[in-house]
C-alpha cells in the first residue's frame, strides 16, 4: 500500500506540471484527461491519509486504554469503537478508488425499455420503470431526455429510450440492464388473479463521436410519416428517421421530434452507443477478468429482478437480495439496490485483482 500511494503522489506531482506547461494548456482534449486523473489521484491520496489518521488515531487510544488513568481509559476505549467503523469504511473506499475503473463509467447513458411478455400489463410497467429512473435521475441531479417512445393502448410505453446525463452515469446505471419481471394483479383483470409480465431494460453508455467512426456510405437512411399509438398518423410530413447501419444490420429510428434533423440526430446518437455497446460486449467476452468481474450473465435476455407486488417485495436475482416497500422503490429510491449491486461488482473485482497480484 506505502509503495502505491507514494507512486501516486510522483504521478500526481508529475501531472500538476504538467497542467501548468504552455504546451499542455493548449491542448483542451489532454487537459481533459490530464485534469480527470489528476482528479482521481487526489481522491486516492486524501482517502489514503483519512484511512491512516484513523488508524494512528486508534493506536493512540490503545496506549491509553491501557493507563491507570481509569476515566481516559474508558474514553479512549468509547473513541475506539467509533474508530473501528471509520477504519472500516475510509478501508472499504480506498480498495475501490484503487480497483482501476471502467473507462466507461463516466459516461451519459441512454436506457432502452420495452414491453416483454404481457401485453397491455407489460406496456403499463414499462411507464412504471421509466418513471423509477426518471425519480431516481432527478434525485442524483442528472438530466432525463426522451429520444424516442412508442404508446401502449391503456397507457405506458410498447418502447421509450431516453438519455441520462450527469456525473457517473453508467456507473450506477450500468446493472440495470436485463429482464425485468412483474406479478400483480392488473387493473383489466376482473377475477383477481395475478399476471406475470415482463419488460427488458438495456443500459447503453453514450457514445461520442471520437469514440468510434461511423462511414456515411455504412447508413441507409429512410424517412417517414411519425405514428402514434395504435399506428395512426399524428403528421403528414416525413420527419420519422429510420437509420440502418449496413455492416452489423443494427436499425434505429425515432420519431418523437418535430423536425426531421433533430430525429436523425438522435437516431445517430442511439446508433453510436448501440455500436459501442457491441464493440464493448466482444471486447469483454475476450477479457476474462472482465467477464469474471460482472454480476450476473451480463446477458440482456437474463431475468434479473421480480418486482411482486402482493408480497410488497422486490427481488435482485444475480444477489439473491429482497427489499420491501415496493412502491417506495418504484417512486425512485432504488439506492440501496445498486449500492448493493455496486458492492457486489467491487468485491468480484477485487477478487480478480487479488489473484492477478
Amino acid at each position: 500500500m506505502k509503495y502505491k500511494i507514494e507512486s501516486f503522489k510522483k504521478e500526481y506531482a508529475k501531472i500538476e506540471e504538467e497542467l501548468n506547461s504552455p504546451e499542455v494548456f493548449s491542448d483542451i482534449e489532454k487537459v481533459k484527461i490530464l485534469t480527470r486523473r489528476r482528479n482521481d489521484l487526489q481522491r486516492i491520496i486524501e482517502k489514503h491519509e483519512e484511512f491512516f489518521k484513523y488508524q494512528s488515531q486508534f493506536i493512540e487510544n490503545e496506549n491509553i486504554a491501557s493507563s491507570s488513568d481509569d476515566e481516559m481509559a474508558e474514553m479512549a476505549r468509547e473513541e475506539n469503537q467509533e474508530l473501528v467503523e471509520k477504519i472500516k469504511k475510509a478501508e472499504e473506499e480506498l480498495t475501490e478508488l484503487l480497483i482501476p475503473k471502467d473507462p466507461v463509467d463516466e459516461k451519459d447513458v441512454l436506457v432502452e425499455i420495452r414491453g416483454g411478455a404481457g401485453g397491455d400489463e407489460a406496456a403499463l410497467f414499462a411507464g412504471s420503470l421509466f418513471r423509477m429512473y426518471s425519480h431516481y435521475a432527478e434525485k442524483n441531479g442528472w438530466k432525463v431526455r426522451i429520444n424516442d417512445s412508442s404508446q401502449g393502448e391503456l397507457g405506458g410505453f410498447k418502447e421509450i429510450i431516453f438519455e441520462i446525463s450527469g456525473e457517473n452515469v453508467f456507473s450506477k446505471m450500468k446493472h440495470e440492464s436485463g429482464v425485468h419481471r412483474v406479478q400483480r394483479v392488473p387493473e383489466t383483470e376482473k377475477q383477481g388473479r395475478i399476471h406475470t409480465s415482463t419488460v427488458t431494460v438495456a443500459v447503453l453508455p453514450k457514445a461520442e463521436e471520437k469514440d468510434l467512426i461511423i462511414r456515411n456510405e455504412d447508413l441507409r437512411i429512410d424517412t417517414f410519416a411519425s405514428s402514434g399509438p395504435g399506428g395512426q398518423s399524428v403528421n403528414t410530413t416525413n420527419s420519422a428517421v429510420r437509420i440502418t447501419h449496413i455492416p452489423t444490420g443494427v436499425m434505429v429510428s425515432c420519431q418523437n421530434q418535430k423536425s426531421q434533423h433533430q430525429n436523425k440526430d438522435m437516431a445517430m446518437d442511439v446508433l453510436r452507443s448501440r455500436l459501442l455497446a457491441r464493440e464493448k460486449e466482444e471486447q469483454d467476452k475476450k477479457n476474462s477478468a472482465a467477464r469474471k468481474g460482472q454480476i450476473g450473465s451480463g446477458d440482456r435476455s437474463e431475468k434479473i429482478r421480480t418486482y411482486n407486488f402482493p408480497q410488497d417485495r422486490v427481488t435482485d436475482h444475480r444477489i439473491k437480495k429482497s427489499w420491501s416497500n415496493l412502491n417506495v422503490v418504484l417512486g425512485g429510491e432504488i439506492n440501496e439496490i445498486i449500492g448493493s449491486l455496486k458492492e457486489e461488482e467491487l468485491r468480484l473485482r477485487t477478487e480478480e485483482q487479488d489473484k492477478e497480484e
